[in-house]
């Protein structure tokens, strides 16, 4: 069966199918999807850009505090279902606008390949949002989103980047649940498109672009990733740093392979492509990437001629610039680019067409999380965990601003200070999980499990912790006493 259900006793696919999901994941991974689908002459290209567009709306207890209804009584809908039947939300009359924000990347595909154009987007929807969508019946989007991305005349187009189910941010989201919300955005997409098109997913955004730089956690991070099936991430720019200088990458451009070393150690890497700049949506809105491209020329780096590929990604619904400046701006430079030297590619198609050309990912220069050129200058790798504490609370004496939060697209924001009310029902609640439920002899499929799994990973969206506190943090710990509710009720001592 190519297609999973997407519900399952009402609620979303996100666990079991573990031998389906692992198959197409990762059966054939050398195996090119995008390059022989190209149809663009990249020998005579000078310079290329790629364009993501990341989507998310998180799963809420609908009423809301002081809205006239109970908190602890709504059940969990989509934040967009919410924006459009609620008489209280101020958001509302933007629901209707929003909604097309999720379908028309299909539109504006369609549209541009009947022209003769070669677009490309490359498209990032959290598990929260593809259940919020499906939950409400929103069948003009999640069709609309299918057809171009199995359809054989448009797939080449569009590239969907994995990302964790319940937009959790990995810096603080336990080691065992990020994989579980790897697996889950996984077993989501799947029901949705299908395991074929699953087994094209090979890019990986970290929700807020947040970057492990903890070690330990960064290695995990990797790893779990690469174990998923994965083969290269997204990451802001400033949160990683060459480990020579302790300074930003110098080819920001290129592919770099990020390598994270813990305390026993051990090493992992993956590709990265970086983007440049902070959050501003106006890069995107206003095609800023393809007037960088257009100003490059090949790069000669190891001796050899290569293509560089500007890389930048963007909310692709917030904001009146992405809302109605972007369509317009989008569908010009598609045309524009269309037979130039300049092309727009999707991320692995580029990366396919460098195999191709005879590069390896041992050439790419290497990247390693901010401020960890600081904790190698007085710890040696395989030392072991209590030695890393060790200096890295010397460190932080020493300089208040260090850390080992991991760094994201919004760096001014903490996701642990001031959210230990949320934080607190959120740790208790993965510790009792993974006590009671992931023992020997309880299936992932079961129901109980999925009901269990569902509300963890839905107390763990990054929303919770980014508004401050009030109707948000109320939100995610009602959820996670919903969670620690359901794992003492269905999973007894």
């Amino acid at each position: 069966m190519d297609f999973p259900p997407a519900i399952i006793d009402g609620l979303p696919n996100v666990c079991g199918w573990d031998h389906e999901r692992s198959h197409a994941t990762q059966t054939g991974r050398d195996r090119p999807v995008f390059l022989h689908e190209c149809g663009i002459d990249l020998g005579r290209a000078s310079g290329a850009c790629a364009i993501a567009l990341h989507m998310h709306q998180p799963l809420i207890p609908a009423g809301g505090p002081g809205r006239g209804s109970d908190l602890t009584r709504e059940p969990l809908i989509g934040n967009l279902q919410f924006m459009e039947q609620s008489p209280y939300e101020e958001d509302r009359h933007n629901a209707r606008l929003y909604r097309w924000c999720y379908r028309r990347p299909a539109d504006f595909i369609r549209q541009l390949v009947h022209e003769g154009a070669q677009p490309r987007l490359t498209l990032n929807y959290s598990g929260t949002l593809l259940h919020g969508l499906t939950q409400m019946g929103a069948t003009d989007v999640l069709d609309a989103l299918r057809g171009v991305t199995c359809d054989p005349a448009y797939r080449h187009c569009v590239e969907w980047l994995g990302t964790t189910w319940g937009h959790a941010v990995a810096p603080s989201t336990p080691p065992q649940d990020f994989r579980l919300h790897v697996t889950a955005w996984q077993n989501q997409f799947a029901s949705l498109f299908g395991w074929e098109a699953l087994s094209r997913v090979r890019g990986f955004m970290p929700s807020e672009l947040a970057l492990p730089n903890h070690p330990d956690v960064a290695h995990a991070f990797v790893k779990t990733l690469k174990a998923c099936g994965y083969q290269w991430i997204v990451v802001q720019e400033h949160t990683v740093e060459n480990p020579d200088t302790g300074w930003g990458s110098p080819f920001l451009h290129l592919p770099n392979r990020l390598v994270c070393t813990n305390s026993a150690g051990e090493s992992e890497s993956i590709l990265v492509f970086i983007k440049t700049q902070g959050s501003d949506t106006k890069l995107i809105g206003h095609m800023q990437p393809y007037d960088e491209a257009c100003s490059q020329s090949r790069w000669h780096y190891k001796g050899r001629s290569i293509l560089p590929l500007v890389t930048q990604i963007a909310d692709g619904e917030n904001g009146h610039v992405m809302m109605n400046e972007f369509p317009g701006r989008f569908v010009d430079v598609v045309r524009a680019a269309r037979g130039s030297a300049f092309p727009l590619l999707n991320p692995t198609e580029y990366l396919e067409y460098l195999r191709a050309d005879g590069w390896k990912d041992d050439d790419f220069p290497v990247v390693h999380p901010v401020r960890q050129r600081r904790i190698w200058e007085r710890f040696t790798p395989g030392d072991g965990p209590e030695k890393l504490a060790k200096a890295i609370a010397e460190l932080h004496r020493e300089d208040y601003n260090f850390h080992v939060e991991g760094g994201s697209w919004t760096n001014d924001i903490s996701w642990i200070y001031g959210y230990e009310n949320v934080l607190g029902p959120m740790e208790k609640a993965s510790a009792l999980f993974h006590e009671k439920v992931t023992r020997p002899g309880i299936w992932s499929g079961e129901q109980r499990y999925r009901n269990a799994l569902f509300h963890l990973l839905c107390a763990q969206t990054s929303c919770f912790r980014y508004w401050g506190q009030g109707r948000w943090t109320d939100y995610g710990r009602e959820i996670s006493r919903r969670a620690l509710d359901i794992l003492t009720h269905d999973f007894p001592a």
